[in-house]
């Protein structure tokens, strides 16, 4: 049996044709004084237990308006009781449910959120945020672009940092030192440090002869230098894929070519790849950038692009510069990696029937924003996420289908519970669109190898 409004139970301070109402509720846990506490459950008095898998965006939105927030058990008291707290509760319509198939005790699609009495001034916040939620819960559709989420060459990098962790507390175990982020995602670099891994910007953070990893992203030849002034053990993370422009680099430059690198400048890839031949390599961001070039032999050009860019904008930078000089040349390989194609036609076979595109990633991570990008330009309104604290219920104002994908970098948990909280807001239906399979694998450097 539903929760059900009724008259008795809408509190004073909140207009009848509200899409919540308040009632006398207790916590399951301590609460401190002027925290608000978003339910991941509702326990009803006669035993019966409500899910509110939605809780992590409710508990985000709350948190954004600068209110304290935790998570956890909510109990609904009866109307007689006085616990000196009080919830604000809104539920799934069963108007959105299949003729009997309506919301009971077991069903997802609870929001309540609960304020300490006396923190009364609380309340008008707080029950916006909760009639903001109410006001989009619907039935839902997610198209999920496949593939998504790790790539190769995350998952071998974040592998190496594991593997090494594993063996700290061994005989012999050494601490791990990680040279800048070992990916570019929030939450596998806090799991990291949890675990024991340090993290620094430079290596002058790290004690002599400590060991130390090298990101994903790669590092120049004068990072290795230094490396080995400061006698460090260094374990290798870069992608496969990065290395061999790395490589092209060098040959290049060897060659006595010019070497335009296409990518963001101040990327840490796009600093590892110019420190292997700066003297002869500029880097470009666009198009735009291409007139300012003045090559001492405009026949001898070559192209090399970050690994993470966007196909089509990457084409036109290409484009512009053989138009200057038409003699440049390509590697004879492609330099943006399989994965980030790979999660751009995923993601552009979903744009276009989405309301909405939802892409988890961070903010550093350059194929995650080219994502978000790459649906704008299409026309769909898209946002970049950390998790499912970061949906915004405006964003789902009139959205029937949502448009969801990962970075490279974002681990597939994440897809998970953004599905599940989503599912929190009614009837869920996800349809996955698959455009390609993945199977490359990266073995992990000898060092990781040996010592297993």
């Amino acid at each position: 049996m539903p929760i059900s409004r009724t008259d008795n139970e809408v509190n004073s301070h909140v207009p009848r044709s509200s899409a919540y109402w308040y009632a006398a509720a207790a916590p399951a846990v301590e609460l401190p004084a002027g925290q608000v506490l978003v339910a991941d459950e509702v326990r009803l008095p006669d035993g019966r237990v409500i899910a509110c898998p939605a809780a992590p965006m409710v508990a985000g939105a709350i948190g954004a308006t600068g209110h304290p927030v935790v998570t956890g058990p909510v109990r609904l008291l009866t109307e007689a009781a006085d616990s000196g707290f009080h919830a604000a509760v809104a539920r799934t319509p069963v108007s959105a449910y299949a003729s009997g198939d309506a919301p009971d005790a077991e069903s997802p699609g609870g929001v309540a959120v609960m304020v300490a009495a006396p923190d009364t001034w609380l309340r008008p916040a707080v029950g916006a945020v909760v009639e903001s939620w109410a006001r989009v819960m619907r039935p839902r559709t997610v198209l999920l672009a496949s593939p998504r989420s790790f790539c190769a060459g995350v998952e071998r990098a974040i592998d190496v940092v594991e593997a090494l962790l594993e063996q700290q507390h061994a005989p012999g175990g050494r601490r791990v030192f990680v040279r800048k982020q070992i990916v570019h995602n929030t939450h596998v670099i806090a799991g990291l440090v949890e675990r024991g891994a340090v993290f620094v910007e430079e290596l002058d953070e790290i004690p002599a002869g400590s060991l130390v990893v090298f990101s994903a992203h790669g590092v120049s030849p004068q990072v290795r230098a230094e490396a080995e002034r400061r006698n460090l053990q260094v374990v290798d993370a870069t992608c496969p894929l990065v290395t061999k422009v790395h490589a092209e680099a060098r040959r290049f430059a060897e060659r006595g070519n010019s070497i335009v690198l296409i990518g963001h400048a101040g990327h840490e890839e796009v600093e590892g790849t110019y420190g292997e031949a700066p003297d002869a390599t500029v880097v470009v961001g666009g198009p735009q950038d291409i007139d300012g070039l003045d090559p001492p032999d405009p026949s001898k050009i070559t192209y090399l692009t970050q690994t993470t860019l966007a196909v089509d904008e990457t084409r036109a930078t290409i484009a512009a510069l053989k138009k200057r000089f038409p003699k440049a040349r390509s590697p004879g390989s492609e330099d943006i990696c399989y994965a980030t194609t790979n999660r751009q036609h995923a993601l552009g076979a979903v744009t276009e029937q989405a309301d909405l595109v939802l892409v988890l990633g961070s903010a550093n991570s350059s194929n995650s924003v080219r994502l978000v990008e790459l649906a704008r330009t299409a026309g769909t309104p898209a946002q970049l996420i950390e998790d499912p604290s970061h949906i915004r219920p405006d964003w789902l104002r009139d959205v029937a289908t949502v448009g969801l994908s990962a970075g490279a970098s974002a681990p597939h948990a994440l897809v998970q519970e953004t599905l599940s909280a989503l599912g929190g807001l009614g009837p869920l239906t996800v349809r996955e669109r698959v455009t390609t399979t993945e199977d490359t694998y990266f073995a992990p450097p000898a060092a990781v190898r040996k010592n297993r």
